[in-house]
């Protein structure tokens, strides 16, 4: 049976992603300095202006708007005729403490280290695996994120000094029953300088980036699209405002699986939206790395102030090798999904979270973060 999976993924000059990574820096620069520190950071971004609010309980002393302007000169907002720049923005900071009723639910005396942690928050979230790609990511979503990542290295390296920060992929695969077998449509959207020719610009685009990134999945057939909608030179916080987790598809699977609607940006880790998530993600990968599901999901609840989840549920979604209960028992028994358990397996409390803000949470090879560590597949097996 043929059909077709498109996923989307946006550069890290979008205004979503801007908003995202100022956010996980603020996070970044209080766990560098008190990794006990609890944050939930959200940043507003607009043409000239850039909000940065939310609750914050720590001892670390740390500048939001410092922390944003450095973001935007490193994203390359670096003129002012871009809608906004690093030296001429504006700069407001709405920062309160925590609410004493949620930190007293999340802080818990307790004999059992495990359960000193109580969810920040009710929710369910989920983590997904398959074997279509090393990076144990769906396709569409694993090219989408390389096609937008090279978007920024040719702009930053001078191969296209065109372009300019903001920027959309999107790319449409096209399988035979679960088998991907080429890339059927790719789209690009590219924010440009205004001398910039369109016809020039595609092929340009076409030999930089679809060609290099996309290379053995492109066949005469495939359509390559860029700028559909002609010129592309207002963009970024000129363009559209920016929020904090707004991009949640494209930060996890680009809509395989399932989706709890919590986002990771901002969030420290006693956040099991993020945390959660991470673990779940953790989980799904090892079940699919020991042979057990070509793919997989895991979902798990929690209920505010408790530490030990409500439900855990294990679907081999293609491939499985034991039934979905039996799954469910041998992963309950080996991940341990408590909040503090889960910041101790992960050593979550550390400043590794602004470099995920783009290009996805998961399947990141380059970044090496511990929930794509395959090591607990002996153990999986042997709880089977």
């Amino acid at each position: 049976m043929r059909r077709l999976v498109t996923a989307e993924s946006v550069a890290e000059g979008h205004p979503d992603k801007l908003a995202d990574r100022i956010s996980d820096a603020v996070l970044d620069a209080v766990l560098a300095q008190d990794p006990e520190g609890r944050v939930a950071c959200e940043t507003f971004v607009t043409e000239g202006l850039i909000l940065v609010g939310g609750e914050i309980a720590t001892t670390a002393r740390i500048s939001p708007g410092e922390i944003a302007r450095r973001v935007l000169h490193d994203v390359g907002y670096v003129k002012p005729e871009y809608g906004i720049s690093f030296d001429a923005c504006a700069v407001g900071t709405f920062i309160r403490q925590q609410s004493p009723d949620i930190a007293q639910a999340v802080r818990r005396a307790a004999d059992d280290p495990g359960d000193r942690i109580g969810a920040g928050d009710q929710g369910i979230v989920f983590g997904y695996a398959t074997t279509e790609t090393p990076e144990r990511m769906p396709l569409p979503i694993t090219l989408a994120h390389k096609l937008a990542r090279r978007l920024g290295e040719v702009r930053k390296d001078g191969s296209l000094l065109l372009l300019r920060p903001d920027g959309k992929t999107q790319v449409t695969v096209e399988y035979e029953g679960e088998r991907p077998t080429r890339v059927h449509t790719v789209l690009l959207a590219a924010q440009h300088a205004p001398e910039a020719g369109l016809e020039e610009l595609r092929e340009e685009l076409r030999r930089l980036v679809v060609e290099p990134v996309l290379d053995g999945w492109l066949d005469a057939g495939t359509e390559v699209l860029v700028n559909t909608s002609g010129r592309f030179v207002i963009g970024g916080p000129a363009s559209d405002t920016g929020m904090t987790g707004r991009k949640i598809i494209a930060d996890t699977y680009g809509g395989y699986g399932s989706h709890g609607g919590g986002a990771f940006s901002g969030k420290d880790p006693t956040k099991v939206d993020r945390s959660g998530a991470y673990m779940a993600r953790y989980a799904a990968a090892n079940v699919v790395a020991a042979g057990l599901a070509e793919a997989c999901e895991v979902q798990v609840a929690y209920a505010i102030g408790r530490p030990r989840p409500l439900a855990l549920n294990v679907r081999a979604l293609r491939g499985g090798k034991a039934s979905d209960e039996a799954l469910t028992r041998a992963v309950g028994k080996v991940f341990d999904f408590r909040p503090a358990a889960i910041i101790d397996a992960l050593d979550l409390r550390r400043p590794i979270y602004e470099p995920l803000a783009c290009y996805g949470h998961f399947g990141r090879l380059d970044l090496s973060p511990t929930w794509e560590r395959t090591d607990r597949v002996q153990a999986l097996t042997k709880a089977l």
